[in-house]
């Protein structure tokens, strides 16, 4: 979608009172954090990790070291808030660049891997589980966010939105793509459509609010149509056809 100004701004514009960049509650979050069971002084990279919220959690789970990736210089910057408010600074890495680049000092080494809902990072979602298995240890964890269709979306919705319908998958197929190439699949979190309302609803109210307090910024128009847009295509389509969800592997 051509958004008409700066793609990082506008997001984070739009996500200013999200917790966590994605569809899922804070309540999955939390119990996927959970499953997980990590070892004592295990080593996690999350890619894409937005405001560092799940690495927040992770962090105050288990004693692990942690490392977070985004490419966003207003997401990072938050994270960063994120991370020294609740005094992690030792444990959470948080590295402002592009995290298709980044090699951790070992190959296979980590104990978990994540890329949750930034599958562009790595051309799709079969290459995300591919670069992210590289980095992990045998035995390790895999965890990414996913898009699926849960029906088939209406060409409508795919001309107002400029997505393709091979954009994704069904969420079968998310996982059958895990197991291809090479992967145990452990579990799968589901956003509600409650979940959806939220996410989308919080991206509305905040271009609104940001117009309202910044009417001479240049880029109010832009911002004000393609949240317009968005949410149109949304509410007519979107919420009975898009679905979205978390995805736990295990590599064998």
């Amino acid at each position: 979608m051509d958004l008409g100004m700066d793609m990082w701004k506008y997001f984070g514009i739009t996500h200013t009172d999200h917790t966590v960049m994605n569809p899922l509650s804070l309540e999955k979050i939390r119990e996927c954090v959970r499953l997980l069971r990590l070892p004592e002084g295990g080593r996690v990279l999350d890619i894409a990790c937005g405001k560092a919220e799940f690495l927040c959690f992770v962090a105050e789970a288990y004693n692990v070291k942690a490392t977070g990736i985004d490419l966003s210089p207003y997401t990072i910057e938050a994270a960063r808030r994120n991370v020294d408010s609740r005094g992690l600074a030792d444990r959470i890495e948080l590295l402002h660049m592009d995290g298709g680049q980044y090699q951790p000092n070992a190959p296979e080494s980590l104990d978990l891997a994540a890329c949750i809902g930034a599958s562009w990072v790595f051309q799709n979602h079969r290459g995300t589980l591919q670069a992210l298995m590289k980095m992990t240890r045998p035995g390790g964890l895999v965890l990414v966010g996913e898009p699926f269709w849960m029906r088939d979306p209406d060409p409508e919705y795919l001309k107002l939105t400029g997505c393709g319908s091979d954009l994704c998958g069904s969420h079968a197929d998310n996982v059958a793509i895990g197991e291809e190439v090479g992967l145990a699949l452990l579990y799968t979190l589901v956003a509600s459509p409650d979940d959806w309302d939220r996410y989308e609803g919080l991206q509305w109210q905040a271009a609104e609010r940001y117009a309202a307090d910044h009417p001479d910024d240049p880029d109010v128009e832009a911002l004000l149509r393609s949240t317009r847009r968005s949410r149109d295509a949304y509410l007519r389509w979107g919420r009975n056809c898009m679905g979205w969800g978390m995805y736990l592997f295990r590599k064998p």
